[in-house]
């Protein structure tokens, strides 16, 4: 596939996310704030209850985020209503993607390239105890999102 092709189907790709948002007060600035850092894709995959958004908007704060104060509580307000955590999926460790992994388990990028590293090089995890032998992860942490793994 061409360079062009590829890079027409990102675009593809990240505008179908972006249209998928649901509407209402506060997707504006959800899709500019987000999108300062990372594709808005990554932002929306979450799926948290308030603590966990309130943790996850102070952290991108800390790391740099520019907005108004009113533009962080309509952003904050969109992703509680829109993305809560009631709604979230397990995470098959087995066939998860990198930003799958990041979001649903919360893992950081450089966790997520060495789990899926690991797994391609020996094979499926059968139980946590297997996933909990992948380098660079605290297996305490793993343990701590044993309700949110499939296998």
């Amino acid at each position: 596939m061409s360079s062009i092709n590829l890079l027409l189907l990102l675009i593809l790709t990240l505008s179908t996310a972006v249209a998928q948002m649901p509407e209402g007060p506060g997707k504006e600035e959800t899709q500019k704030l987000c999108s300062q850092c990372h594709e808005v894709e990554r932002s929306i995959s979450l799926r948290q209850d308030r603590d966990g958004w309130k943790t996850t908007m102070n952290k991108m704060v800390a790391l740099g985020a520019g907005g108004s104060e009113q533009d962080f509580e309509m952003v904050f307000e969109y992703l509680v209503r829109n993305y809560p955590a009631e709604q979230v999926p397990k995470v098959n460790v087995n066939t998860a993607t990198a930003i799958e992994l990041e979001s649903g388990l919360t893992l950081r990028r450089s966790q997520a390239a060495q789990l899926i590293a690991y797994r391609t090089k020996n094979g499926s995890f059968k139980s946590l105890d297997d996933l909990k032998k992948v380098p660079g992860i605290d297996p305490a942490y793993l343990e701590s999102k044993k309700d949110r793994i499939a296998f």
